[in-house]
């Protein structure tokens, strides 16, 4: 797929689901990965305009540093994500991103929503993106939109863990997020009056960053308006809380 050279996002692009609260007259629309259109939006199977997440404006160099971390607390939850290639630790920030963390656990991990989700979206110079779509690449029905949490101070570096949104909207996150391969300066919450908000980063890899990078490398292919989508399905089969 071709990168834009100017500084505007490769949107993602997916079908349209609106649930619940979410899906009230004039709020925004809910965040997905997929490919849009120069437009920036497309028209989905319902006739409601598609929606988009971010994509790369320029990946940064990746990071080889690993920060000492804090040990677990209420503060720094820890989830494992089971997939079909191996075990992910994650370890959330629940003080910089309280209201993040607190719809990533409550709203869709403790319900086991992430159970038979694939990572659709694989660019490994950029990102992997999961946490909506089965391996037919349908939709989950999610729940209401969250806060963005992006001005938390933390940054989209190597092997953070973010969440997916609209790029218009910025209070438009649910249960898509992303993991990323570089130090993606461009997604980060400016410090200056931009309109851009950035994307929320709201917990890192704490173990298991190999398979992300065995993720990043596998064959993928462009399926309808999914692009960099796996060939081979690569499924969430279980998110566990550790507490």
């Amino acid at each position: 797929m071709h990168r834009p050279l100017q500084l505007v996002f490769v949107l993602f692009l997916a079908v349209l689901t609106l649930v619940g609260c979410s899906s009230g007259e004039g709020g925004p629309p809910a965040a997905s990965i997929g490919e849009a259109s120069a437009s920036g939006l497309r028209t989905g199977s319902d006739s409601k305009p598609a929606v988009t997440a971010p994509v790369q404006v320029r990946a940064g160099a990746a990071s080889t540093d690993t920060p000492a971390l804090p040990e677990q607390t209420p503060r720094a939850p820890e989830v494992v994500l089971k997939t079909s290639v191996g075990d992910i630790r994650l370890r959330l920030n629940a003080e910089k991103a309280p209201l993040t963390v607190d719809n990533f656990l409550s709203n869709y991990v403790e319900r086991g929503f992430y159970e038979g989700t694939v990572f659709h979206y694989v660019d490994k110079d950029f990102m992997v993106a999961a946490g909506g779509y089965t391996a037919e690449l349908e939709p989950k029905e999610t729940r209401a939109f969250v806060k963005n949490e992006a001005p938390n101070g933390l940054k989209n570096k190597r092997g953070t863990v973010a969440m997916a949104r609209h790029p218009d909207h910025a209070d438009s996150a649910t249960s898509q997020f992303f993991i990323n391969l570089n130090d993606n300066n461009s997604l980060d919450s400016p410090d200056d009056e931009s309109t851009d908000a950035g994307y929320c980063v709201f917990g890192e890899v704490v173990e298991g960053m190999e398979i992300i990078d065995r993720i990043a490398d596998v064959e993928v292919a462009d399926r309808n308006q999914f692009p960099k989508t796996p060939v081979a399905p690569i499924v969430i089969e279980s998110v566990r809380w550790l507490r």
